[in-house]
C-alpha cells in the first residue's frame, strides 16, 4: 500500500471514529431531553451517522436545534470515552432494568461471554467502538434530518425514529459538506423529474413503478436508440423475451432458491409462474433453441429487457430503487479461451458509452464468491481469474469485494462519478459457469462433440431508471443537446412574428431538431426565464429584423446571448451538436 493510500485509509478510520462518537453524543443529548427514550443502533455511515430511537413523541426537523444545543453542552464538558466489559448475563440484567429492549435484542445475538460498553459522563451505551478520546473532539457536527426506520430493517417490526447527522474534524470541512448537500438537493432527480415533467409515481398504481410523461419518455427513447445502435455496431444480436415464465425455469436457474424473496410469483390454471427478475434464463432458452458451432462463438444476445423485483417499500427511492425497470442486458455465449478478450472488449465498450453521456471518472470493483452460491469452486476460481486478467490487462485499478458476487458467478461492477464526486453503481460484467451447467448450454466443437459454453452476463448502463436518475443529477437537469427533449424554443417578440416563428420551428423540425414555439401572451423576458427553468438548450428570439433577414437571435441556456445568425447556420450547428453526441451541457 502506498503512503497516499495509507493516509487515505487512516483518514477514513479517524472519521469513522469521530462520527461514531458523534452518534453517541447525539443519543446522550436525546436521553437528557427525553428520558423515556429507548435506544436502538447508532452507527457511522458514509458522510455521517445516524441513531435509531424509540420515542413516544414524534420528532421533526424543528427539534434538531434543541438536540444540537444539548450536544454542545456535552461536547463542552469534554467527557472521556471509556471502554469497559461486562459479563453477558449481567449486561442482560442491567439493560432489562433500564427497559432497553433493543439493546437486549442485540446482546442476545452476541456470541461472546462478555460485551463491550462505552461510557462518557452520565451516559453508557452498548458498543464495540472505536471512539475518539473525548466528547470535546466532536466539534464540527450538524444534525440533518429525521426519518422513519423499521427495527432490523423489517417492516414487520416497530417503526423507529432515525436522526441523521454528520461530523468533521474542522468547521471548514463541515461547511463544505453542507454546501455539497445543498447542491445535491438542487440536483435531486425526484424534484427535477417533477419540475421538468419527465416522470411521476402514481399512488393508484402502487409504489416503485414509474410513469414516463412525454418529455421523459422521449429522453428515454433517445437513450435507447443510441444504445441499440451501439450494440448493433459491435455485433450484438437483438432478442426479446416474455415477462413471465413457468416456475420450473426459475427453479432450474436457482432463482427460486436464492432470489425468491425478490420475485413476484403467481398461479394460472394450476401452474406456478414467476414474473422475470432477470433476463438471463430467457436468453439461454433462445440460445438452446438451435445448434451452434464453435465457429459462431461468441454469440452476443442483447435485449432492452424489463424486469420486476419485489423490493420492500421502505427501500424504494425515486428512480434509483424501483420495482419495475429496464436493463440494457446482454448475454454472451463463448468458449473459455475467449473469456479474457471478450471481457476486455466489454470494458472498452462500457467506458465508450459512459463517456458519451458525460461521465469521465469511474471506479472498478471485483466481487468474488459469496457464501451461498451455485456451481463448483473450480469454476468460480476460473471465472474470477478471467475477470482479474481482463482488468489487469487493461491496466485498470480495481478493488476486490470478497463474497459480494452474484449467486451464479463473480462480477466486475463499474461505478461512475458524477459532477459532485459521488459514486453510482452502473454497469456490471458477470462470469458464469453455473447456469450453462444447469441448462446444458453447449456448442459443437472442432471435434464435432458437444462442449460446455461459458456465459457472460453484462449491462453497461444497468437499470435505465437508475441511470436516468443519475443522468439528471449529474447534469442538474440540463441534459446535453442530443438528449434534451426540447432542443430549442422559438420566442416571437410580438404576434406579428408568430407566422415566422412557426416557419422557423418547421424548418428546424424538418432538419431533425426538437423545437417548440412559445405563443403565450407573455413578455419576452418571461418566456426566456421559463425556457431557462425548463433547461432548454437554445432560445431563438425572432423580431421584425430577424423575420426580414431569415435569421434568429440565438440565446444559450448557459452562455447567454450568442447574437443573430442565419437560420440555416443555426440548423447546421444544432445538427452538428446532436450528431456528435457531445456529453457536456
Amino acid at each position: 500500500m502506498s503512503k497516499t493510500q495509507q493516509h487515505s485509509t487512516q483518514q477514513a478510520q479517524d472519521l469513522h471514529a469521530l462520527r461514531h462518537s458523534a452518534a453517541h453524543v447525539m443519543a446522550q443529548a436525546v436521553r437528557r431531553l427525553h428520558p423515556q427514550v429507548k435506544l436502538a443502533i447508532g452507527p457511522p455511515i458514509e458522510d455521517g451517522f445516524y441513531y435509531d430511537l424509540d420515542l413516544p413523541a414524534q420528532l421533526t426537523d424543528e427539534d434538531l436545534p434543541k438536540i444540537e444545543a444539548e450536544m454542545a453542552k456535552i461536547i463542552k464538558d469534554n467527557h472521556p470515552f471509556q471502554q469497559s466489559f461486562m459479563a453477558k448475563d449481567e449486561a442482560v440484567k442491567s439493560f432489562r432494568e433500564r427497559g432497553e429492549t433493543y439493546k437486549l435484542d442485540i446482546i442476545e445475538g452476541i456470541p461472546d461471554a462478555k460485551v463491550s460498553l462505552y461510557t462518557d459522563g452520565d451516559f453508557t451505551d452498548l458498543c464495540e467502538g472505536p471512539h475518539v478520546k473525548s466528547t470535546g473532539e466532536v466539534k464540527a457536527v450538524k444534525l440533518l434530518s429525521v426519518a422513519g426506520a423499521y427495527w432490523r430493517g423489517d417492516e414487520k417490526n416497530k417503526q423507529l425514529q432515525r436522526i441523521y447527522g454528520t461530523a468533521y474534524f474542522s468547521k471548514a470541512d463541515l461547511e463544505a459538506h453542507l454546501t455539497r448537500l445543498e447542491e445535491a438537493k438542487r440536483r435531486d432527480h425526484r424534484r427535477l423529474g417533477r419540475e421538468l415533467g419527465f416522470f411521476s409515481f402514481e399512488e393508484a398504481a402502487g409504489p416503485g413503478v414509474v410513469f414516463y410523461h412525454p418529455k421523459g419518455a422521449l429522453v428515454r427513447w433517445l437513450i435507447e436508440d443510441y444504445v441499440r445502435q451501439a450494440h448493433l455496431a459491435r455485433g450484438y444480436l437483438p432478442v426479446a423475451t416474455p415477462h413471465i415464465f413457468r416456475a420450473d425455469v426459475w427453479k432450474r436457474s436457482g432463482h427460486l432458491e436464492y432470489y425468491k424473496e425478490y420475485m413476484f410469483l403467481f398461479e394460472s390454471e394450476g401452474q406456478p409462474y414467476g414474473i422475470k427478475p432477470m433476463n438471463c434464463p430467457g436468453h439461454i432458452l433462445i440460445f438452446n433453441a438451435a445448434l451452434h458451432s464453435y465457429r459462431e462463438l461468441p454469440i452476443r444476445l442483447f435485449e432492452l429487457g424489463t424486469v420486476y423485483r419485489n423490493e420492500k417499500s421502505g427501500v424504494l427511492h425515486g428512480l434509483l430503487r424501483v420495482r419495475g425497470f429496464t436493463q440494457d442486458d446482454a448475454h454472451i455465449f463463448l468458449r473459455e479461451d475467449q473469456l479474457v478478450g471478450e471481457i476486455a472488449e466489454i470494458l472498452d465498450f462500457a467506458f465508450e458509452v459512459l463517456r458519451t453521456f458525460g461521465f469521465a471518472e469511474y471506479e472498478v470493483e471485483l466481487s468474488t464468491r459469496p457464501e451461498k452460491f451455485i456451481g463448483s469452486v473450480d469454476h468460480w476460481t476460473h471465472a474470477e481469474q478471467a475477470l482479474r486478467q481482463a482488468v489487469e490487462a487493461k491496466g485498470i485499478r480495481y478493488e476486490v469485494h470478497e463474497g459480494e458476487g452474484a449467486f451464479y458467478g463473480p462480477k466486475i461492477d463499474l461505478k461512475i462519478k458524477d459532477a459532485l464526486g459521488r459514486s453510482w453503481q452502473c454497469g456490471t460484467i458477470q462470469c458464469d459457469f453455473a447456469l450453462p451447467e444447469r441448462f446444458d448450454v453447449t456448442y459443437a466443437g472442432a471435434d464435432g462433440k458437444p462442449h460446455r459454453a461459458v456465459l457472460l452476463h453484462r449491462a453497461l448502463l444497468g437499470s435505465f431508471e437508475r441511470f436516468f436518475g443519475m443522468l439528471l443529477e449529474h447534469h442538474a437537469g440540463a441534459l446535453p443537446v442530443w438528449l434534451a427533449p426540447v432542443q430549442a424554443v422559438v420566442i416571437p417578440l410580438t404576434d406579428q412574428q408568430l407566422d415566422y416563428a412557426r416557419q422557423v420551428a418547421a424548418t428546424v423540425r424538418k432538419a431533425g431538431g426538437r423545437v417548440e414555439v412559445d405563443e403565450r401572451n407573455e413578455k419576452m423576458q418571461a418566456k426566456i426565464r421559463d425556457a431557462q427553468l425548463a433547461k432548454v438548450p437554445y432560445m431563438l428570439v425572432v423580431g421584425q429584423r430577424e423575420a426580414s433577414q431569415g435569421a434568429v437571435a440565438v440565446r444559450h441556456r448557459k452562455e447567454g446571448d450568442r447574437g443573430a445568425m442565419p437560420l440555416e447556420a443555426f440548423v447546421q450547428r444544432l445538427q452538428s451538436e446532436t450528431q456528435s453526441r457531445v456529453g457536456s451541457t
